[in-house]
Order: structure tokens, then C-alpha cells, then sequence
């Protein structure tokens, strides 16, 4: 298959877009590298630098591919800045995904797999939480995805586009050769190998009056290596399917404590942190269950333990102390 990886340039995206070409699938990347590295793009993919936003750069690159199927990464995806700026997450996470469906819809392409979120449940009235909770997104962010996953089915409904979206929270670890470099960190492992790095003199913790046994946030963490495995069984399995969505997820969770002392642990340094008041939108506890992906589709996770994800993490940061930045010994294509 010929593929379009959107935000394939990203930390998800990028390992994805290497998997589907493990896979033996031809990869087109579009990345506006607002947050993505084009050295985080696999050598073997093929690159275009453009907008989601702008309908005239969507429908070009689809004028000029043939298409089989879409993989949608490309987002804004910042809680925190999604309450502060809800209009840029509709202009890029509804906007921008509705002119990638009008570009699919007219050159024939029949398929999507999208990348959304389990924010899409906002507080929820389980945990574990399952596909079948009620949702009532917190934040933009969240809604924003909700209403793609919509316009998905409506769009299925009039087109017959197939389509599979998953669902999932904190992606963290790394591969060998990817991992997370962003200029404004905000997700809590890398800030905290940040601080190890000595490039933050401490971690800020939002929020120690949850409640939680801690007190302090509980998030679901799942590898990235096992959110692209999800992604290529949903292509598998995209035409039997037809449409679908899955959580991704432990079933568990950990706490902010608790991922601060694992990091200790993996790294041996000591992680200062100072305490902050509750950021907005931000709910007590986020864990998703994902029962669902693996009898489905038959999805298996590698990693299950926390320490192994940091284990990953902070093997790839020790590699690229500077991420994919020049000098880091990664410039060009990854």
C-alpha cells in the first residue's frame, strides 16, 4: 500500500511511518514541522512539508499520490494551551482533518486510521475506562478529537470511508533510533530526564489534592512501539472492520510520584520538583483498558512496566543528548 502518514515527523508519527515501512508499505510523510523534525522521518518515506489547514496544500499532495490509506497524527495536542486557545485546536485538530477527508473523499481514498485520545472521556465514570464510557471531553483538546471521531462516521455514512481511531493517553518511551524531542516539553518523562540532563533546574508538579493516594495526577502510559504496533494491526484489519475505535492502555496507571521515584530509579540522579496548583482540565485519574484491542485486533504489548518505558526513554536522550537538533549526531533524515 501507498500511505499517508500526517505529523510523521513527530515523536508517534515517526515511529509509526518506520513500522508501516517494516512493513513493506510505501510511506508518504506530511508534516508542517511546526513540532516535527524531518530527521525523525524514516530515510525510506518520502517527505512533503505542508499545512493540514490549508485545503490547497491538502488536496495537492493527494492530487499528485495515489493513495490506499491515511494514518492521522497531525494535531495540536496540549491540554493546557487547548483551554487557553481552543480556536487553534478546531482550526487544526477539526478543521485540518476535515480537509484531509475531502482530499480522501475526492481521490478515492477509502480508508483512516486516526490517532485520538482517550481525553475524548474527560472525568470518567470508570476505571479502567471502556469504549463504551460516556464522553464529556474536559478541555478542547479532547473535544476537538471527539468531534473528528464524528465527522469519521458521517463521513463513512455519505462516502463509505472505513475507518479505526485509537484512543490512548501518555505515549513515552523510545525507539533505537526515535524519540521525543519537542521545544516546549510539557508531557512528565522527558521533562523529568530534562532535569536529569541538567536543562531544567527542577520539575514543576501541577496538583498534589487530587484525589488519588497520592494526591497527585494517575495517567496511563503506553509505549510508543506498542501504539504503532496498534496502528498497523488496524490497517490489517480496517476492511473487515469497516469502522471502530479502541482504547490503548494498562489498565492501571501511575502516579506522578510514582513515575518521578521510577525515573529516579532508571537514572540515578536525583529529580528536584516544586508544587503548583491544579492546572485547568485536568481530570484526577486517566486509565484506559484495552481489552477491546487485543481480542479485536489482537494487539500485545511489548511493554507493561513502567521502568522498561523509561528504561527506553532515557537510553534514547543518553544517545541524543540533543535531540534531533544539529550536532546531535542526527542531522538529514533519520
Amino acid at each position: 500500500m501507498l500511505i499517508l502518514v500526517t505529523g510523521g515527523a513527530g515523536f508517534i508519527g515517526s515511529v509509526i511511518a518506520t513500522g508501516l515501512i517494516a512493513d513493506g508499505h510505501e510511506v508518504v510523510v506530511l508534516d508542517d514541522l511546526r513540532y516535527g523534525h524531518e530527521a525523525a522521518v524514516p530515510r525510506q518515506a518520502r517527505f512533503v512539508r505542508a499545512n493540514i489547514e490549508l485545503a490547497d496544500e491538502v488536496l495537492a499532495v493527494f492530487s499528485e499520490n495515489k493513495f490506499d490509506a491515511v494514518v492521522h497524527l497531525a494535531a495540536e495536542a496540549s491540554v493546557g494551551d487547548s483551554v487557553i486557545d481552543p480556536g487553534r485546536f478546531y482550526s487544526v485538530n477539526l478543521q485540518g482533518g476535515i480537509n484531509l477527508l475531502e482530499g480522501m473523499r475526492r481521490s478515492g481514498v477509502m480508508r483512516m486510521i486516526f490517532s485520538s485520545t482517550a481525553a475524548v472521556f474527560g472525568e470518567p465514570d470508570q476505571i479502567p475506562i471502556t469504549e463504551s464510557n460516556s464522553k464529556n471531553p474536559v478541555n478542547a483538546y479532547g473535544e476537538t478529537k471527539l468531534a473528528f471521531e464524528k465527522a469519521l462516521k458521517w463521513y463513512h455514512r455519505s462516502f463509505g470511508i472505513r475507518h479505526v481511531s485509537f484512543r490512548y493517553f501518555n505515549a513515552c518511551g523510545a525507539t533505537e533510533s526515535q524519540g521525543e524531542d519537542r521545544s516546549k516539553e510539557t508531557h512528565l518523562i522527558p521533562i523529568l530526564l530534562q532535569v536529569v540532563q541538567g536543562r531544567r533546574p527542577e520539575l514543576t508538579l501541577f496538583g498534589a489534592d487530587y484525589p488519588t493516594p497520592d494526591g497527585t495526577c494517575i495517567r496511563d502510559y503506553v509505549h510508543v512501539a506498542d501504539i504503532a504496533q496498534a496502528h498497523l494491526l488496524g490497517l490489517h484489519k480496517i476492511d473487515e472492520l469497516i469502522e471502530g475505535a479502541f482504547n490503548l492502555g494498562s489498565g492501571t496507571g501511575n502516579s506522578n510520584l510514582e513515575v518521578i521515584e521510577t525515573t529516579r530509579l532508571v537514572t540515578g540522579h536525583p529529580i528536584p520538583f516544586a508544587m503548583a496548583s491544579r492546572r485547568p482540565g485536568d481530570p484526577a485519574i486517566l486509565v484506559a483498558g484495552s481489552d477491546h484491542a487485543k481480542q479485536v485486533l489482537g494487539w500485545n504489548p511489548k511493554y507493561t512496566q513502567l521502568k522498561d518505558m523509561i528504561e527506553s526513554a532515557w537510553a534514547w536522550r543518553s544517545s541524543h543528548p540533543n535531540g534531533y537538533a544539529v550536532g546531535s549526531g542526527v542531522e538529514g533524515r533519520g
